[in-house]
């Protein structure tokens, strides 16, 4: 190979190898220490109707790292609202749109908000003909399952990506008279 070939293949490989850089290309790694140190120990505090969505959380918070405590010493992540919501648009076929809602945040040991509550959503739709076949019931239940989990999995990433905005501190300041008698 000539000097001229082996010098232009060098300039395209850092030319394409910036261009991703440039670009915030990044390959994504399974380290299971993503999870920011804060979080490592988590204490989950989900409401009853939502059990499914706590055991999902569970295997994919520690896939991420964060170990799930009852310990005083750990942080509390605690479901502010678990919202199913169902949809029904009736017309030749029937279709069903299944949306799952979850409020969430990060409590310290006193119950005080470290993060701001964070809301994400997961809908799926599926259509059918009653005429022909009646398979609601199942495609129900299986679409369900497939929101908890895509839910559970929205919740992990924006915790081992630290994505949830710090709750804010009241710091108010007290306000000094002006009165004419103070001056």
């Amino acid at each position: 190979m000539h000097l001229v070939q082996r010098f232009a293949a060098v300039v395209l490989t850092l030319g394409l190898s910036a261009g991703l850089v440039g670009c915030g290309f990044h390959l994504k790694g399974t380290n299971p220490t993503a999870t920011p140190l804060v979080y490592t120990k988590l204490n989950l505090q989900i409401p009853n109707e939502a059990e499914e969505l706590e055991s999902k959380l569970s295997v994919y918070l520690t896939a991420t790292g964060v170990q799930l405590s009852k310990n005083p010493d750990a942080y509390v992540l605690r479901v502010l609202s678990y919202t199913p919501l169902r949809h029904e648009l009736r017309g030749q076929l029937i279709e069903t749109i299944l949306r799952l809602t979850v409020t969430f945040q990060i409590e310290d040991q006193q119950g005080n908000p470290v993060t701001m509550p964070r809301t994400v959503t997961a809908s799926r739709s599926y259509q059918y003909d009653v005429a022909t076949v009646n398979t609601d019931d199942q495609q129900e239940k299986y679409l369900q399952q497939i929101l908890i989990d895509d839910v559970a999995q929205q919740v992990s990433r924006q915790i081992s990506a630290n994505r949830l905005p710090k709750a804010q501190v009241n710091t108010t300041i007290p306000a000094v008279s002006s009165s004419p008698a103070a001056q």
